[in-house]
């Protein structure tokens, strides 16, 4: 399954042969060197290639680089849809270079895809050798001709080769051993298996701690004594393996009554300094205090009480393997609790400091959650929430304090939700974000009249992409600091104010009835190395980071520097931010972007951290924390390469849900990245209303996919459970993990809430996008409203976590935009007045955008597709109505998988049942008594164009009526929906979803 969306940012390049760019772009941390306004931006002219003549498919450019390290790759056509890595792989892994200052030559072949420069290769630049344990040595690519081989050690780099001959360092003989990995070694680094293994002698192995304080290089030699080959070397495994203790130490800033103490773990460094600092920027420090180092490679400091409300930098003297030479880093804390403005300092904040809690903070109510099956989820961004919220503060627009007016257009709609049945906010990224400026008062705005603009105008994208580098606005995917919260969405970036303001924000909704979920980014940093703003690479050079088993660099599958969680300390990292941000911030639930990246152990390791947070001790009660996340299975850690994943299937029984992609698409029809976007599905007119694309088939294929996509539908209403038995569209009895989804088992799931349920959500086009692609262009705005809702009601009355994105409910519309992640306010506009639902604002970013023209243009200019105020008050209402019927009974939230089996059925399945129509019966009346108020539910999912009349045996001589809510509701055509008792057949309205009880 391609992933659903990378880090909000740009995805691996899949194509093999392409037709001739128009454009080659040397991308990478070294293009802010260059002139570009920032790094890993594939549209910066300034680091373009050019044809070279006479060679058709080879391209060059001449660039002057500043000395250091840096990791780059080729990126086509101005977009990341087309990268080549190392190897000429599409979407691979990073090049290294390292500049000595000065002209660079690179070339690109795009007949091979080879990426190539014209530095000399410095000895040890490919680090395909992995130090596993003080003994073990596991080289991948080892020449197998090779006499003998030996470990070159020095502490401050400098070994060189020249001819055959190494110079600059010591030697230690090692062994080869006949087998390859064994045992504990051969489960930790599976991709390792059958790599060929080197023995270091038990004396020198005693020294590892010491060596690996410097440069360390691997070489064959030949029986004369040549070196054949060499290797840099990886050393993570090796630092797990001599510092085991270190798992057990409490990192970061720890006060000791009114002193602080620092612990830095650093096992690699000579030595480290704490400054400390009276303001957040500028000055010279007014301390400077040596750490010293214990066995567990942790450099710790007690401090003095006056440095509270001060701020700090640690200075780690460390051996850098991509510079060669031992650096001094002036690096922030990694494990921060505060920072100053736009991270530039470590804040000495005390968390239990009575000055930083609200009112009644130590005393807060949670909306009470029997189980996570009652979860109604509502995705939201903290900026879009309240930036254009007139009735807002002007200083509080785009920031925490804006959940604190509870009198604003936004507090006022989101308490409509919450009184309908949402229960849980879902916040968009809110740690410490890499490349959003904090300084609000910096933030640019476009400098053009954008309404006055044409619908489907390229202007309007221009104008936002000339500032979007400084317009305060990003999706937040590209993390600094983990466990600190943005600056850019506080009054104040500076000091204790983002903590206070982050808390009053979470009890304003908490207050309001609704818990608060943080959306956590652990699986990659937005940089890494020398050159970059993170600090892990800079404290313990090439440990926190994944890196390529052949080469050594790191790896960006996710679109970024993928971290390494299966390392100790870096899951370490992860688990630790976990619990502190729980317990600081009384957080109900953490959702894991891209978490099939992690290992299934570390969600465990969390699940597990955070289950022994209690009221009284922690003030948070863990075992009610919900967890989830992206269960997606791609890149270098794909089919559990290099751990058993955190994927949809793997997560089964952990009680950790995932992202249900397979209801998603069999809702919406195709998937987020089918090259016609017109691709139809359940609720968008597939077979019984059909577009003019021929990407759907023929009447008969439409048709057999549309069955299909009804089981997927089926499975997806039980919670995507695997072991969940009905009749599956041939007449047989099947099991949800029967059904298949692109190869794959729609059903994974051992227990309901482990499937997160949903139809929209930030990545990829909007729901109301997606109908407008797939809908027959003609199709009502009354019609496609009531489509809007139908697809909507597949998450909220199903027995999964119900998931919705902000908007969802008021027709949100990106303007076609598939990925919003940088595309400002103004495509990612939410209304809380209904004025507009963010249609028909300008053809979306070219950069991922650009090959949907031809389908968006016609869209964006016709008039019917842009809802009017009254559209949007509509679909709010029916959207509310839905939620109100999944809050008013718990047969939507049965909460284990057998009460689902017993008492949910689809009793017109088979190969006789009507296109376009699901029928779910919920029988109360088998086992136990779940619902007083009723003896069961029937619910029809009518998503055809027309009327449909449905016998469900049992219901005979059973009085079912209309759901009270859609009886007394504002929609006049599902009131027309009736049973008839004499015969047990239900007749529903086109486009409707009506919800039948029996009392």
């Amino acid at each position: 399954m391609t992933p659903l969306v990378l880090g909000g940012l740009a995805g691996p390049a899949l194509a093999d042969h392409t037709p001739a760019p128009t454009s080659v772009t040397v991308v990478g941390s070294l293009q802010s060197e260059l002139g570009c306004p920032g790094d890993w931006q594939p549209d910066c002219g300034a680091t373009t290639l050019q044809p070279v003549a006479g060679s058709p498919g080879l391209y060059q450019g001449t660039f002057d680089v500043p000395a250091g390290g840096y990791e780059f790759k080729i990126a086509l056509n101005n977009s990341w849809e087309e990268n080549y890595g190392a190897g000429g792989v599409a979407g691979g892994a990073n090049l290294a270079l390292t500049a000595p200052g000065g002209p660079v030559t690179f070339y690109y072949d795009h007949n091979t895809h080879l990426i190539t420069d014209n530095l000399p290769d410095a000895v040890g630049n490919v680090a395909g050798a992995h130090w596993l344990s003080s003994t073990t040595i596991a080289w991948k690519g080892s020449p197998v001709t090779a006499a003998s081989y030996r470990l070159y050690t020095a502490p401050d780099g400098g070994i060189s080769i020249s001819g055959s001959q190494l110079s600059g360092g010591q030697a230690i003989e090692l062994s080869r051993q006949a087998t390859g990995l064994s045992g504990e070694l051969a489960t930790r680094f599976p991709h390792l298996s059958g790599v060929p293994v080197l023995t270091i002698p038990a004396a020198d192995a005693g020294r590892a701690k010491e060596l690996l304080k410097g440069q360390v290089l691997l070489a064959a030699l030949d029986a004369a004594g040549n070196v054949v080959a060499t290797s840099g070397v990886q050393t993570p495994g090796v630092l797990d393996n001599v510092y085991p203790g270190a798992l057990q130490r409490e990192l970061g800033l720890i006060w000791k009554g009114q002193k602080p103490q620092l612990a830095l773990w650093a096992p690699t460094a000579r030595s480290v300094q704490v400054k400390v600092y009276p303001d957040g920027a500028g000055g010279e420090p007014s301390a400077a205090v040596p750490l010293t180092l214990d066995n567990d490679g942790v450099w710790t400091v007690e401090g003095d009480k006056n440095w509270k409300g001060s701020y700090y930098l640690f200075e780690v003297e460390v051996y850098v393997p991509e510079t060669g030479k031992v650096e001094r880093n002036i690096v922030t804390d990694p494990y921060s609790l505060g920072l100053s403005t736009n991270s530039e300092r470590s804040f000495f904040l005390d968390v239990d400091d009575k000055a930083l809690a609200p009112d009644g903070w130590n005393k807060i109510s949670k909306p009470a959650l029997a189980k996570p099956e009652d979860l109604s989820i509502y995705e939201l961004h903290v900026r879009d929430f309240s930036i254009s919220d007139q009735s807002v503060p002007a200083d509080h627009r785009g920031t925490y304090k804006a959940f604190t007016d509870a009198d604003s257009n936004g507090m006022k709609r989101l308490k409509e939700q919450i009184s309908a049945g949402i229960n849980a906010i879902h916040l968009l990224p809110v740690n410490d974000i890499a490349t959003i400026e904090e300084r609000r008062s910096l933030h640019q705005e476009p400098a053009c009249d954008l309404p006055s603009l044409p619908p489907a105008g390229e202007e309007q994208q221009e104008c936002v992409a000339r500032i979007a580098a400084k317009d305060g606005f990003n999706w937040g995917y590209d993390p600094l600091h983990y466990t600190t919260p943005e600056g850019s969405y506080s009054t104040n970036p500076e000091g204790a104010t983002r903590t206070i303001e982050f808390r009053e924000m979470v009890a304003a909704l908490n207050n309001a009835g609704a818990r608060v979920i943080q959306d956590v980014v652990y699986n990659h940093t937005s940089g890494a190395g020398q050159n970059s703003p993170q600090n892990l690479d800079r404290i313990v050079p090439g440990y926190y980071h994944r890196l390529n088993p052949d080469t050594g660099t790191v790896e960006t599958s996710t679109c970024c520097a993928n971290t390494a969680t299966e390392n100790g300390m870096m899951g370490k990292l992860m688990t630790d931010s976990l619990v502190t941000l729980a317990k600081t911030y009384k957080l109900d639930g953490f959702r894991f972007d891209l978490m099939g990246h992690h290992s299934k152990q570390n969600l465990l390791d969390v699940r597990a951290a955070l289950d022994k947070l209690t009221l009284q001790k922690d003030g948070v009660d863990g075992k009610n924390i919900y967890l989830y996340g992206e269960g997606w299975e791609f890149g270098e850690v794909a089919n559990d390469a290099r751990f058993v994943q955190a994927t949809q299937a793997n997560m089964a029984g952990t009680g950790i849900g995932s992202f249900n992609d397979r209801l998603r698409d069999a809702v919406r029809g195709g998937t987020p990245f089918d090259d016609d976007p017109r691709i139809q599905g359940f609720a968008t007119g597939l077979f019984t209303d059909p577009n003019a694309s021929a990407a759907n088939g023929s009447p008969e294929e439409q048709r057999e996919n549309l069955l299909l996509a009804q089981d997927q539908l089926k499975v997806g209403l039980t919670g995507n459970l695997a072991g969940y038995s009905f009749t599956d569209r041939n007449g047989a009895t099947a099991k949800g993990s029967d059904i298949l989804y692109n190869g794959q088992p729609v059903g994974y799931t051992n227990d309901p809430q482990e499937a997160i349920t949903y139809v929209e959500a930030h990545d990829n086009e909007t729901l109301f996008d997606a109908l407008a692609f797939k809908l027959p262009q003609g199709t009502a705005m009354a019609d496609r409203i009531r489509m809007q809702n139908l697809a909507l009601s597949t998450t909220a009355l199903g027995q999964g976590v119900s998931f919705w994105h902000a908007g969802a409910e008021a027709l949100r519309s990106k303007s076609l935009d598939r990925n919003s992640y940088d595309s400002g306010d103004w495509f990612n506009v939410l209304d809380h007045t209904d004025a507009t639902n963010g249609f028909a604002r300008g053809l979306p970013p070219a950069v991922d955008n650009g090959d949907k023209y031809p389908f968006m243009k016609p869209l964006l200019e016709d008039p019917a597709l842009k809802p009017a105020t009254a559209d949007i008050a509509a679909a709010r209402a029916g959207a509310a109505e839905l939620q109100q019927i999944r809050k008013g009974s718990p047969l939507f939230h049965l909460g284990t998988a057998a009460l689902v089996q017993q008492k949910v059925s689809f009793p017109t399945g088979g190969p006789t049942q009507t296109p376009g129509v699901v029928v779910m019966n919920i029988d109360d009346t088998v086992g136990p008594d779940v619902d007083p108020k009723r003896k069961g539910l029937v619910v029809v999912f009518n998503a055809s164009d027309e009327a449909t009349t449905q016998n469900v045996p049992g219901t005979a001589g059973q009085r079912y009526s209309l759901h009270a809510v859609q009886a007394g509701g504002k929609d006049p055509i599902v009131k027309t929906a009736v049973h008839d008792e004499a015969s047990g057949t239900f007749t529903i309205p086109a486009r409707s979803v009506a919800v039948f009880e029996a009392n």
